[in-house]
């Protein structure tokens, strides 16, 4: 399958927004995107983005997405988070993928970053294989901890 792998441009949003809501369905939370395109466009594509993304294609349609950002590590220095690999269900195993992580490697390379970091569900067994057979850690001793914007306010209210 020929496809093409490409730092993603402001009218590509449209197209990765989509990718994101059905990895939320994957993920069985259907309903927790709350950004948009538009969240999107205006984040990533100013004088100061907050994420670097890449995007493949087949046909000029966008199938598969890889979305980064910048991170500080007080114990190794600049660091980057890889929020989301995301292939359309239709085309995962056609090597896409491998080349979005290829491309995330590199980028992170060009940046002389200490670490590439990103998190992954459990039970997805598919993508840590993935990514041990790559040469990655996953951490299994290690949990996520998220304060929502509902905790936020709740701790704030009580200061």
């Amino acid at each position: 399958m020929e496809f093409n792998i490409r730092v993603a441009q402001r009218e590509d949003m449209v197209q990765v927004i989509t990718l994101i809501k059905e990895l939320a369905l994957f993920e069985k939370e259907p309903g927790a995107v709350e950004i948009t395109a538009e969240n999107l466009e205006r984040d990533g594509f100013n004088e100061n983005p907050l994420f670097h993304c890449f995007v493949a294609e087949v046909k000029d349609k966008i199938v598969g997405m890889a979305l980064v950002y910048p991170r500080y590590s007080t114990w190794k220095g600049r660091t980057i988070h890889l929020e989301d690999l995301i292939i359309n269900e239709k085309m995962r195993g056609t090597g896409i993928g491998s080349a979005l992580f290829t491309e995330v490697i590199k980028y992170g390379n060009e940046l002389g970053v200490k670490r590439i970091e990103w998190a992954v569900l459990d039970w997805n067994e598919p993508a840590i294989k993935f990514y041990e057979k790559n040469g990655a850690n996953v951490m299994r001793d290690w949990d996520v901890v998220q304060l929502d914007e509902t905790g936020i306010k709740n701790y704030i209210s009580k200061l």
